[in-house]
Formats: C-alpha cells, structure tokens, sequence
C-alpha cells in the first residue's frame, strides 16, 4: 500500500532539515562519486547538495561496465562513497557482485516505491535504490501503422509487423531489461518466441541508439521502433527544424496499458562497499529523494521521479502522454536485473545481435 503523501513529505522535510543542519560538521568533508550519469544538468544537484551541507562532491564518471569493472579491481581501496548506475541489469549485477554496502533509511524506504529499490536484505537494510525512472515506448510511423497494431510488445513479434521493425543491439541493457520483465510477464517459453518473432520481423540488422531508431522511423526506413522515453522527450523540447519534422512524423505508444502496463527502467544508486564516509553517502542517497532534486531528474534529463507524490513538472513528458499518467508495471526490478543471463541465452539462440 503507498505512503500517505502528508507522511511521505514529512519524512523527505525532516530528513532534509537535518542534512542541512549538519552542514558545520562536514564542512571539510569530500564525497566521491562514480556516476554513469553524463547529464550536464546533474551538476545543479551536485551544487545545491554541496550548498546545503558544505560536503564537497569530486566524481568520476564512466559508464555502467566500467565503472562496475573500476570497483572490481580497486577492492577496498577504492576512494568511492556512493555509485549511480542508469541500469536495473547493472544495479542488480553491481550488488551481486559485492560492490555495494546495504542500508537502512527510513527517509528513502518511504521515499522510493518497493518495486524500485532492491530486494531487502534479511536485515531489513537495502542494496540500492532507484531515483529515476524511463519508460520503455515504442514509435511508428502514422502514415503506415495503425496504433492497435502495437499497442502491446507482444504484437511487435507477430507477423502482422513483418518487416516494419528496428531497434538497438537486443543485448543493450536497455533491451535486455525490457526482455528481462517479459520473462517475468509471459514465462521464458514464450519469451524465447516472441524474440525469435522479432527477429523475423527486424527492417534491418539491430544498430545505433535509441534516437537513431526514432529517426529511422521518421524517414521511412522502418516502420516500428523501440526507445526510451526520455531520447523521444530531447527530441520534442529541440528547437531544431529536423527535430520537430521527426515529431511530427511519429506516433508515440505506452503498450499494454490495458495489461501490466508499460515497462519503466530506472537509475538508481548506493552506498559504495568499501565507503570511508557512509554517513555522508547515505545523506546523499536521501537528498536524490527529496522533491527537489526529484524535479532536476524530470527537468534536467526528462526522466519520470522515481519518489512517491512528487508533482511531474514537465512539459515534453506530459505531452507525451496526453496529460494522463501512464499505467507501468510494478514487477521488481531487482527480478528484471536476475534475468539477463537467461534473456541473453535467448538472444543467442534466436539469432539477435
């Protein structure tokens, strides 16, 4: 059952009081981060985060492998005190592989919905948690598809979408997240079958990000493509020429709104295991749930907040979907991070590069 929003807001306001009253007592202090975040827009949050409680932020930046691979070989002399990867697979690979140190925040438990942070340790401490989300659409052309033809991601590997469909490498972690909850939605059996449809439906050979696979259904090389949210939200807030005919030349659909809904992926981050300064960390981790650094993820990279009640301020995202929320699925994430191992079998053996 959610949080009241009057509790939630009374638990964010008490933790951010004391982050700021405790400014004087890290003053000197230096926080290290290891972000896969590359958003300029970030910076906004390090700055007020510094303002607030005096803590200096000094961060590396990499992506999700490295810097995964970076904790690995430092071990306990790494200088890092919290990580923020932009994967589920990566989150959940990240705690298996031991980098993380799980902990306990009332502030961030009723903060971030259950299905967005890690499966509870048998301590009741908590691995990760999620701070942004992304939802998973797919794009057409709306001169050669009707939308009930991919209102759902099963359609997308039925024969009626023969020929129409691009995409990015299936073994993209953004893939492989939304392969891993189908899993969890349809079983492995009929997961294996519906990427085997989806090969035998490809436009052409999986290549490029995700913006490439929008623009390549605005010209008419394919016909259906899957993106994440936010790419198509950079798009719909340029003020180039290119990027607007590209906007309206596409259809934006949220599938099985009528089933478990839309998948979201999500960033999210922790404690870092070997932390020479948890406590800071932790007020870190809480600071990335309160409302107002919420607002940056929306604003800044166009991503859904992650915490509970907090108002979507976003002019992109709310066109995208008509000014009504979305139904998402509510599967655990930390379950969609499990599968890629298996999805990935899949992916070999159905032939999806």
């Amino acid at each position: 059952m959610k949080k009241p929003f009057t509790t939630l807001c009374i638990a964010l306001a008490a933790g951010w009081v004391s982050l700021v009253a405790s400014a004087s007592a890290h003053a000197q202090s230096v926080l290290n981060l290891y972000s896969a975040r590359h958003y300029s827009t970030d910076e906004a949050l390090y700055t007020n985060f510094t303002k607030a409680t005096g803590i200096r932020i000094q961060r590396v930046d990499a992506d999700d492998a490295g810097i995964i691979s970076r904790l690995g070989t430092e071990g306990s002399a790494s200088p890092a005190d919290v990580v923020l990867l932009v994967d589920a697979a990566r989150l959940w690979k990240a705690q298996v592989d031991g980098l993380f140190l799980p902990i306990k925040s009332a502030a961030l438990e009723t903060a971030i919905p259950i299905h967005l942070r890690a499966k509870p340790q048998t301590d009741g401490s908590t691995a990760w948690f999620g701070f942004s989300t992304r939802a998973r659409v797919v794009v057409y052309d709306k001169l050669k598809v009707k939308p009930e033809d991919i209102d759902t991601y099963e359609e997308l590997g039925e024969a009626k979408n023969k020929g129409r469909l691009c995409t990015r490498s299936g073994s993209h972690p953004y893939n492989l997240s939304l392969f891993g909850s189908m899993v969890e939605h349809i079983g492995p059996q009929k997961t294996e079958a519906w990427l085997r449809g989806l090969v035998a439906n490809m436009a052409r050979a999986p290549k490029g990000g995700d913006t490439d696979q929008v623009k390549a259904v605005a010209s008419g090389e394919c016909a259906v493509a899957l993106t994440n949210s936010y790419y198509l939200a950079r798009l719909m807030r340029s003020n180039k020429p290119e990027d607007k005919a590209v906007i309206e030349r596409i259809g934006i659909a949220f599938p099985n709104q009528a089933t478990w809904g839309t998948h979201v992926n999500i960033a999210g981050g922790a404690v870092a295991r070997h932390s020479k300064n948890k406590d800071a960390a932790v007020k870190f981790l809480e600071y990335l749930a309160s409302p107002e650094a919420q607002q940056y993820f929306a604003n800044g990279n166009n991503e859904w907040p992650a915490a509970q009640g907090v108002v979507l301020d976003n002019p992109a995202l709310q066109a995208m979907t008509g000014g009504t929320p979305f139904k998402s699925e509510v599967i655990p994430t930390s379950v969609v991070g499990m599968n890629q191992v298996k999805v990935q079998q899949m992916l070999d053996r159905v032939g999806y590069r």
